[in-house]
């Protein structure tokens, strides 16, 4: 957990950072793919695992997999950060590539799944995944002591989902807000029609972790009771955070992982003053080439 002067000061509140960037494999994903790879039984572990992801999923299931004597196959974009894709064969998983824009990976990782026995390890809407994903939450938590705002990055929304039930049941009373990109705001058009809603094609948008289209299942049922918001950003707002967060706070973060800091800096959140918000960092995959290009990017322009 980090801490900044100035973070505190822009924002008006004690701000703690839970840094994932620092977790195994670069971001929270491992604390969910290790959970559900450790509770296969050893019949399931001997056949291997399978997984589609952007690149965090990916890599954490990758390299939980090899940590228990298992093998991984994996379901990612053509298109997914060269780091993110090099990272997940590095740890020894056999990567199938994809179309993210025009081909159904969920529908991919099922059949190759079931073709090869190989057990689905989700990326959010699995029970064992979310329980990993909120261990994240339970250590700031436990380390900050009470909190009155807690913000996390969504997607699919197992972070949100498992981090929530946390924050809910040890400091009651907090408010829960969950961040996504303004061209992916497929959870805040969810939330507020009382039901999932689906974006009619996938969002362009620099935060590749965070390009749903539509809310879990099972994730959307614990967000729609214990979350309060969802707040958009935009991808300058993102950039934005991303500079603050490696010259403040001497961070290197992806762009969908600084999504809760960006809604603070942005004021797109804004908390009651001298109040103690805790807010997750929830990745750090973004190559020096890629994070220099946005930066170089924001600065132009």
């Amino acid at each position: 957990m980090v801490s900044s002067r100035t973070l505190d000061e822009r924002v008006g509140a004690t701000v703690l950072v839970k840094a994932e960037c620092f977790q195994r494999s670069g971001s929270f994903k491992f604390r969910g793919a290790y959970n559900k790879i450790a509770a296969l039984d050893p019949e399931q572990r001997k056949r291997g695992v399978a997984a589609f992801s952007s690149g965090n999923h990916a890599q954490a299931v990758a390299l939980a997999a090899r940590l228990l004597g298992t093998s991984a196959t994996i379901v990612m974009p053509q298109d997914a950060p060269a780091l993110k894709l090099a990272a997940t064969r590095g740890y020894g998983a056999e990567v199938v590539t994809y179309d993210r824009y025009t081909e159904d990976r969920e529908a991919i990782g099922t059949r190759i799944a079931g073709e090869r026995g190989l057990t689905l390890v989700r990326p959010f809407d699995d029970e064992l995944v979310m329980a990993g994903q909120g261990t994240a939450a339970l250590e700031l938590a436990e380390e900050a002591g009470e909190l009155d705002l807690f913000l996390a990055p969504v997607s699919g929304g197992g972070l949100l989902a498992g981090c929530a039930t946390i924050v809910d049941a040890r400091c009651p009373g907090a408010r829960i807000v969950g961040v996504e990109p303004e061209a992916g705001d497929d959870y805040r058009r969810s939330l507020e029609a009382g039901g999932r809603v689906a974006l009619e094609e996938v969002p362009h948008t620099i935060a590749d972790a965070l390009q749903m289209t539509e809310p879990g299942e099972l994730t959307f049922e614990v967000n729609q009771r214990l979350v309060d918001e969802i707040a958009c950003v935009s991808d300058a707002e993102l950039v934005d955070a991303m500079r603050f967060v490696f010259e403040r706070l001497k961070l290197v973060a992806e762009p969908g992982g600084v999504a809760g800091i960006a809604a603070l800096l942005a004021r797109k959140v804004v908390p009651e003053p001298s109040s103690c918000v805790g807010v997750l960092l929830s990745g750090g995959n973004v190559g020096a080439e890629r994070f220099a290009e946005l930066i170089a990017q924001a600065a132009a322009g």
